[in-house]
């Protein structure tokens, strides 16, 4: 008979592959305001990490602090293999940052605003030119490049504004809530964008609000609750430790259905639909004991769905009032 248990967290074992972030310990404090308490990440190379949580979790912070812009007040951080305490030059050189509002200069034109990117990063000017025009052509800007970079829209700006992030090269991407306000041909434009950079090796550090963007996107998915990491993992992970997954049998044959709903005590019955509702955490494993029970019982049912909840109801249970902030469970 199949099992309702949830799947337990368990700790890695074994050596992890190498990080091009690896977080240990990271604290941020504004007064008597803790916005980051001691929280720990190890992001793969060559992978997209996403940092979901609530207005105020303390996601910008994160970016600031593995990005240069503030100092941590305790952790030890390292963004592409150099320590952020005592190198952090090395840590700039390797990175790029897209933050929550553009970069972008609306006086000037694209292309300048490429250009000056390609002067900051101490490009020659025959290297800054040719990179901005690879990059206009790579983000479909090329016919824009002239014009004033104010008549953008806003999915054209975002564009851009990663195009300037990436004159330098970087193997390392901080993108912070990338996508706010683009309509929805823009944001799913933007998704291809980050992985095509994926494709091409760069790491991608991700915070947003939109849990179809993570799941869409992050390999893994980390949600920030009061300065603390609730919960880590891939996207399949983190919705199995939700409870309400459930498998539904669905039956045209009403002595079918009341042999299957005698068996199976511990499923919740409609007898108006003729259908089951069996508690599962929709693993692989799950599923096949339903169907190995039905064959083992010479039952079979006209329809099985599986029923996961879903990134949504994972974010509200672990960050509202329900859940206490202290409680984390690791996944990986």
């Amino acid at each position: 008979m199949p099992s309702s248990v949830m799947p337990t967290p368990r700790k890695d074992v074994g050596q992890q592959p190498p990080a091009a972030v690896s977080v240990v310990g990271l604290r941020k404090s504004y007064g008597d305001k803790t916005v980051l308490d001691g929280i720990d990440l190890h992001i793969p190379a060559g992978s997209v990490f996403a940092l979901l949580g609530p207005n105020g979790a303390g996601k910008t912070t994160a970016v600031k602090i593995l990005s240069t812009l503030i100092t941590a007040d305790a952790g030890d951080l390292h963004v592409g293999g150099h320590d952020l305490a005592t190198d952090p030059q090395a840590v700039r050189a390797a990175i790029g940052v897209t933050g929550q509002f553009s970069a972008v200069d609306g006086l000037i034109t694209g292309e300048e605003n490429m250009l000056l990117m390609a002067d900051l990063q101490h490009l020659s000017k025959h290297e800054g030119r040719q990179v901005t025009a690879e990059l206009l052509e790579r983000f479909d800007l090329t016919e824009a490049a002239k014009k004033p970079a104010s008549t953008y829209s806003g999915g054209m700006k975002r564009r851009l504004d990663i195009a300037m992030t990436l004159v330098g090269n970087p193997r390392i991407i901080f993108l912070d809530e990338p996508t706010t306000g683009l309509d929805p041909r823009s944001r799913h434009n933007m998704w291809g964008i980050i992985r095509e950079l994926v494709t091409s090796g760069v790491t991608v550090f991700l915070t947003t609000q939109y849990l179809e963007e993570a799941d869409e996107l992050a390999d893994r998915i980390a949600v920030l609750n009061n300065g603390r990491i609730a919960a880590e993992g891939t996207a399949e992970e983190l919705k199995r430790l939700i409870p309400g997954g459930h498998v539904r049998l669905r039956f045209s044959d009403p002595t079918a259905y009341r042999s299957a709903a005698l068996a199976l005590r511990e499923a919740t019955r409609d007898d108006e639909a003729l259908s089951l509702q069996i508690p599962s955490d929709g693993s692989q494993r799950e599923l096949r004991s339903v169907l190995d029970w039905l064959d083992s019982a010479g039952i079979e049912a006209d329809e099985l769905t599986v029923h996961t909840p879903d990134l949504d109801d994972v974010f509200f249970a672990l960050t509202g009032s329900g859940m206490p902030s202290q409680t984390k469970e690791d996944v990986r």
